[in-house]
């Protein structure tokens, strides 16, 4: 498991080295592109570009860094810091997004004329560089790379637009048209952008995991032989996909060391399906009084 896990990581690395490089070479490209044949549309999606490199950028710069393991300064190691990234992105999409909407609202106020030739051109290369990247980064198994690939497609799908875009003013000068491809562009990556901020801050705000259902959890640990009660389960994620849980079980007739032991391989057993990175669970005895309940915990009884 260990080797493969490991291997699976390095080569989300070098996934977004590769798709970083690209995108942020083709941002330069196309905003020169988009003045150059005035169009909005297409200076919308560089936008939209330029937040993805930056997405990129720093995936791939904490993807590295959240490899490293645990120290004496980040205990639980790096992972987190892939969330930060997904939050950075966010808001430099947000902002770029406000940007675009005023030039756009703009043109369709004072409509001006866009080069259709010159569009069609960069739409086609669009498609293909962004293409490409797409593919590579499709398959990804992290938060990180998801949101990645998922930008990835949507530059696709707004280059398709833009090329059909482009094609329409070939034949008919329909000024508005290109803003207001623009503000569709915008508005749906503000959709995808929100969605993901909500993900990224219920994690952060340590909320309990979606897949993981807390009051099973514990009428399972409450179901084990010699257990009273159980407080103070606590389940979080470190970065939306590795898990921990701490958990305090209260026993009750017990009469040896053993049968404490048993109590606990049998509370592995049940978290051990869930697949947590990190769990720890304090037994504790009839006599025993945890001071942590004592200031208002959440004791759940038989």
């Amino acid at each position: 498991m260990g080797s493969h896990h490991h291997h699976e990581h390095n080569h989300s690395g070098k996934k977004l080295k590769v798709a970083f490089f690209l995108n942020l070479g083709f941002t330069v490209f196309e905003i020169f592109g988009g003045l150059y044949v005035n169009s909005v549309a297409i200076l919308s999606d560089a936008i939209h570009d330029l937040g993805d490199s930056l997405s990129l950028g720093t995936a791939w710069y904490l993807d590295k860094k959240s490899k490293k393991g645990a120290d004496s300064k980040f205990s639980f190691g790096y992972a987190r810091f892939s969330l930060l990234g997904a939050l950075i992105n966010s808001l430099v999409l947000i902002g770029g997004s406000v940007y675009v909407i005023y030039e756009a609202v703009g043109r369709i106020l004072e409509p001006e004329h866009s080069d259709a030739g010159g569009m069609i051109v960069f739409a086609v290369i669009g498609i293909a560089v962004n293409g490409y990247a797409a593919w590579k980064m499709s398959g990804g198994s992290s938060l990180n790379e998801k949101v990645v690939s998922w930008h990835l497609m949507e530059d696709v799908l707004g280059w398709v637009a833009v090329l059909i875009v482009a094609i329409v003013l070939r034949f008919k000068d329909i000024h508005y048209l290109d803003p207001a491809l623009s503000l569709l562009i915008t508005a749906y990556i503000l959709w995808g952008v929100m969605r993901r901020l909500k993900e990224t801050l219920f994690v952060f705000l340590e909320g309990v995991p979606k897949n993981i259902d807390l009051p099973t959890i514990e009428r399972e640990l409450m179901a084990i032989g010699n257990v009273q009660s159980l407080h103070h389960t606590r389940i979080w994620s470190l970065d939306g996909e590795h898990n921990v849980l701490t958990t305090h079980l209260k026993l009750e007739q017990i009469s040896s060391f053993r049968q404490i032991l048993k109590v606990k391989e049998t509370a592995r057993k049940v978290l051990k399906k869930y697949h947590f990175a990190h769990y720890t669970i304090e037994t504790e005895l009839d006599e025993e009084n945890c001071p942590l309940l004592e200031n208002g915990g959440d004791s759940k009884q038989h």
